[in-house]
Formats: C-alpha cells, sequence, structure tokens
C-alpha cells in the first residue's frame, strides 16, 4: 500500500475516533478538528518523532489547540501518549482538555489563545539554529489567527534570523468562531503578505495527500527563507451535514447526528 493510501486510511480512522470523542465528551470543535486532520495526519507521518521524544526531534506546535482531539488521537498512535488515555478525553479531572497543554506528553507549548503558536514556532526553529541541530520546527496556524498582531511579529523575526527549518501550515477554512473570516477581518490578499514578511509560500489543496506530503518536505526554494503552506481546507470536511458550516465550530452532535456522520466516514473507508 502506498503512502497516500496509508495516509488516507489513518485520517478516516482518526476522524472516526475524534467524532466518537467529542460525542462522548459533548463537547465543541468537532469543525475546526475535520478541516486538519488531513494535513495532521501527513504531518505526524513524516515528522521525526516517535515514542522516545528524543531531544533532536522535530518540535510539533499546534497554535489552534482546540484541535487536540485529533492530536490526542495521533500521538496515541504513534505510542507516544497510551490510547486507553483517549477515553478520559475532556472528562473531569483528566489531563486531556479540549485544548493542547505541554502536560500531555509529545505537547510541545500550549495552544488555543490565537497568535501564540508561532512565537513558539519561531524559538524552536532559532534554538535549532543556534545548537546547529537537525530537524525542523513546524507549526499549525488558523486564519483566524492571520488577524493578531504576534503572528506578524513573529513573522518578521523568523525572516530576520532566516529560519529556513520553520513551517508554517495555515489552516485555510475561511471560518472562524463568530462567523466568516472575511467579514470578521479580512485577511486577504495572504499570500502577498507572507511574502512581504520576507517568506516562501506554498499554496495548497489541505485535503490532497500528495500536495501535504510534497509541501512538507520540499526544501526552500531560496535557501534562508521560512515557509509558509496556505492550505485551503474545508470545516467539517468529512462529513457531508458538518462541511462548511460553522455551527459545528461550538455545537456537540447529537445521537442522530453522531450516527449519520459515523455510517457516512464508515461508507468512504
Amino acid at each position: 500500500m502506498d503512502n497516500f493510501a496509508n495516509y488516507k486510511n489513518l485520517a478516516q480512522k482518526t476522524r472516526k475516533t475524534v467524532l466518537r470523542l467529542i460525542y462522548q465528551a459533548q463537547v465543541s470543535h468537532i469543525g475546526p478538528n475535520f478541516s486538519c486532520i488531513d494535513i495532521l495526519t501527513v504531518l505526524y507521518s513524516i515528522a521525526n518523532i516517535d515514542k522516545d521524544l528524543k531531544e533532536d526531534r522535530d518540535r510539533i506546535v499546534i497554535s489552534k489547540g482546540w484541535v487536540a482531539a485529533t492530536i490526542y488521537t495521533l500521538l496515541a498512535e504513534k505510542g507516544i501518549i497510551p490510547k486507553e488515555d483517549l477515553e478520559t478525553y475532556c472528562r473531569d479531572g483528566s489531563k486531556y482538555i479540549g485544548l493542547v497543554e505541554p502536560s500531555v506528553r509529545g505537547i510541545e507549548a500550549a495552544g488555543g489563545s490565537m497568535g501564540f503558536g508561532l512565537p513558539f514556532g519561531v524559538g524552536f526553529a532559532l534554538a535549532k539554529k543556534l545548537k546547529k541541530e537537525k530537524g525542523k520546527a513546524f507549526v499549525l496556524m488558523s486564519d483566524g489567527e492571520m488577524q493578531i498582531g504576534t503572528t506578524w511579529e513573529s513573522a518578521l523575526i523568523a525572516a530576520h534570523h532566516k529560519l529556513d527549518n520553520l513551517f508554517v501550515i495555515v489552516d485555510a477554512n475561511e471560518l472562524q468562531a463568530m462567523g466568516k473570516v472575511e467579514e470578521i477581518l479580512n485577511i486577504e490578499p495572504l499570500k502577498d503578505k507572507w511574502k512581504a514578511f520576507g517568506w516562501e509560500v506554498r499554496e495548497i489543496n489541505g485535503h490532497n495527500f500528495e500536495e501535504i506530503e510534497k509541501s512538507l518536505i520540499s526544501s526552500p526554494s531560496h535557501k534562508e527563507k521560512p515557509i509558509v503552506i496556505i492550505a485551503k481546507t474545508i470545516k467539517g470536511k468529512g462529513v457531508s451535514f458538518m462541511e462548511g458550516k460553522n455551527l459545528y465550530h461550538y455545537k456537540a452532535p447529537s445521537e442522530e447526528e453522531y450516527q449519520r456522520a459515523l455510517k457516512e466516514l464508515e461508507s468512504n473507508g
């Protein structure tokens, strides 16, 4: 079986697990989890990170930390956290809360407050440069985070220090908590902004496994430039009645919705 078939199978498996965890806990953020599962499936498959968490590992920072259910699922797949721990997701007393926190093994930095992730990512990438250590720093961000000042301060710092070991992935699903990104605070032309800040820009379909993999493993075209990948995605991807519906940013599935969604995911592999 080739890589792309493996990615598809793992992504569908992850969607089913995330659906179940969010339904059981009756908490939020299924839509934004589903928009970036394909990206994260590839990222956690190719990144130099394993259960030993060696010091020279790649660093993965989840700035849009409300996709915690997906991260925990993928960490469990890699043997970094016990799979049985997933059943405590968002339960009283559990450390597996709805935002990523470094109290969980394999989580490099807290995420969820918009704009926090890229400063951490810049720090990890710069530290690797100063220590002459191999590896990369990856940061997953939402398109809503493109409205935040710390994002652009960090972008300037990364370009100034020529951090070509830093990869930012923007999950560009065009929706944020309270509505459409363009209506709340328009971020376009996003590609031109990043270029003006000295970054190499790659635009991809965030649900095409071949494009995702290529964008994450290809070296910079211009050495000494950090890379930003603008990944066009669909919020709620994989469940037809959730796709593009901002209702599922906060709404947990009902019993009927859970069964419908599970049936769809199972019929699609």
